[in-house]
């Protein structure tokens, strides 16, 4: 962004710089973490699909696990998970 302040954004709120989302690491906004069970998870990605963060780590076509520096921890790939092999625990435990 131009500026640090509110005063800095042009008029419009036009983007004036795209892809900039690495640069800032959300995961220490979560107060629950996703945690995979590989027993019950039949890689259909559709977590992958609905994760807003792009949070979901992929490997061979298989879900491999977390972006936990990303991750805000919303719970939606739980929510949409078919086989709930997903589950939202607190973070820290």
């Amino acid at each position: 962004m131009a500026g640090d302040t509110a005063h800095d954004v042009p008029e419009g709120g036009v983007i004036l710089e795209a892809g900039k989302a690495r640069e800032y690491e959300t995961g220490s906004w979560r107060s629950k973490k996703p945690v995979l069970d590989k027993e019950k998870c039949i890689d259909c990605l559709t977590c992958w699909i609905y994760c807003p963060d792009d949070s979901i780590v992929i490997k061979e076509k298989k879900m491999e696990g977390f972006k936990y520096k990303y991750c805000k921890g919303c719970g939606i790939c739980a929510k949409v998970c078919p086989k709930e092999a997903i589950e939202m625990v607190e973070e820290g435990k």
